[in-house]
């Protein structure tokens, strides 16, 4: 699994606190299961004090960043009296550098308002992208060749990714921890941090390891996880009340209300999911996939693929 990352996280003044924190936080996690994300800050400044009011140390100068292909930087939403200050402005040398950083392989990341400062360096020009919905008419009118778009959570075109507003930032970083581990590590990573339901760009690309994750029942979430690390055993409905410590009614009515489908239905989802990640490797032949998610034949998977 072990593949090195770095994350530079840009810190401007007046930084809204969360926006930095969620995506930090999310990589930090991701350390923990087994990622290997490096995680630096580097800012213009040398004093930065959050929109908050909280004091940060010593920052290290982005001129002394060096990015590389693969690696990803992070800029987080501020006051937007920054955003329109003299000092953003002229900072004309520090957007000539964010502006070369695509061109490297450098994936650059906004999160809320960040976007102003994609926009001022050009990154977002002709490029579908999104903000804070409160700032999203700013954004156009401020940078009329970026084609911001409400009612989305983020986007991602190129190297270019933005999010909407505040916790969206932890969507992002989600799924950016998707597309390098995968769904089920990133379910870890999401119950880590509480956040049972891991949503999309535009909410509607599904993952059963994710999906079906958006309540706070610990009976049912238990359940889940249960299922998802013995599905290659034979299970029935009082296995799972007794995993659960429910009756196998009580169960069968709660899983049903706090997730909107059958344990039957889920079950179903887990092993086509589980199936199409397996079949990906060569070396394993049906009759064993079918095995691994607690078939004894092929005939069954086949049938279930076909559903």
């Amino acid at each position: 699994m072990r593949n090195k990352r770095n994350i530079w996280f840009f810190i401007p003044p007046k930084v809204h606190i969360l926006d930095l924190t969620g995506p930090v936080q999310v990589f930090y996690e991701a350390n923990t299961y087994g990622a290997d994300y490096v995680l630096h800050f580097i800012s213009t400044e040398d004093n930065l004090v959050s929109a908050a009011g909280l004091p940060f140390g010593r920052i290290e100068h982005y001129t002394n960043a060096n990015p590389i292909s693969k690696d990803y930087i992070f800029i987080p939403g501020a006051e937007m009296d920054y955003f329109y200050s003299r000092a953003f402005k002229n900072n004309k040398v520090f957007f000539k550098w964010l502006q070369s950083m695509p061109g490297k392989g450098v994936s650059v990341c906004s999160v809320c308002t960040g976007a102003f400062v994609l926009a001022e360096a050009g990154l977002l020009n002709k490029k579908r992208c999104t903000t804070h919905w409160k700032r999203l008419k700013e954004l156009k009118k401020a940078y009329p060749e970026v084609l911001a778009e409400d009612n989305i959570l983020y986007t991602h075109a190129d190297n270019i990714y933005t999010s909407a507003g505040i916790t969206s930032g932890i969507d992002l970083s989600l799924s950016i921890i998707e597309e390098h581990y995968g769904p089920l590590f990133t379910h870890k990573v999401a119950r880590e941090l509480v956040v049972y339901h891991r949503r999309s760009d535009s909410h509607s690309q599904k993952s059963v390891y994710l999906d079906y994750r958006n309540h706070l029942n610990i009976g049912v979430h238990i359940v889940q996880d249960w299922l998802i690390e013995n599905l290659h055993q034979k299970t029935t409905i009082e296995k799972l009340a007794f995993v659960a410590n429910m009756s196998p009614r009580n169960l069968t009515r709660t899983f049903r209300k706090a997730t909107g489908i059958s344990i039957n239905d889920y079950m179903k989802q887990l092993r086509v999911e589980k199936a199409q990640t397996l079949s990906n490797n060569s070396e394993f032949d049906v009759e064993y996939i079918a095995g691994q998610i607690g078939y004894s034949n092929a005939r069954q998977l086949r049938r279930i693929k076909k559903n």
